[in-house]
């Protein structure tokens, strides 16, 4: 569940994303709530006026709180709208340990990795040159969204799964990135599990 908000650029409009959609949505009006679906599904809502039911500070992507979430299910309630919100707040950024490192069997720059991040154990499949087992690594898990804007989602890579993604700096945009390609290897004194970011 993803939140943006701009009020300069665009008015005092939340836009609730649930899922990451595309195709050809239905929207249904009520009061100042739009709710989108697609298939029958809802996958966001645009709410407008907004600051009359949560208060956000802020531009672009908002982090939800549960503050947030609880003023944004009153405004769906209060329009008419029976959709239960359920957000997720377990950090998305989080230190994982490689445990194993294979050759993609499609694609000669791409591995396919097991990496412990506590709670699960994630397939994911990375380009990076210098990724291999015995790291520890910064884990985008589903979900996150990037400092670029892009959210992580499940995918397949050349026909593999793949559920996360292991960063660089410059993709964290963290200061004095390197320029040159590859992943951000992490000490041993960093804890698998533990969230990357002061969240």
């Amino acid at each position: 569940m993803n939140l943006f908000y701009n009020q300069a650029a665009v008015g005092d409009v939340a836009f609730l994303q649930l899922e990451p959609a595309q195709g050809e949505f239905q929207y249904e009006n009520k009061g100042d709530v739009v709710e989108i679906q697609l298939d029958g599904q809802v996958v966001g809502y645009n709410i407008f006026n907004a600051s009359l039911y949560v208060s956000i500070n802020g531009n672009g992507h908002i982090k939800l709180t549960e503050t947030l979430v609880q003023g944004l299910q009153k405004a769906i309630e209060s329009a008419g709208f029976t959709f239960k919100l359920n957000a997720d707040f377990s950090p998305k950024f989080v230190v994982g340990y490689v445990e194993t490192k294979e050759k993609h069997p499609d694609a000669d720059k791409l591995s396919v990795l097991s990496v412990d991040v506590a709670t699960e154990k994630l397939q994911i499949v990375c380009g990076a040159p210098n990724v291999d087992a015995g790291q520890k690594v910064v884990v985008a898990k589903v979900g996150a969204v990037m400092p670029s804007g892009m959210v992580i989602k499940d995918a397949e890579l050349r026909g593999v799964a793949s559920s996360g993604m292991i960063c660089s700096m410059k993709e964290l945009n963290l200061p004095n990135a390197p320029q040159e390609k590859g992943i951000m290897v992490l000490s041993d004194d960093y804890t698998v599990g533990q969230s990357f970011f002061e969240e």
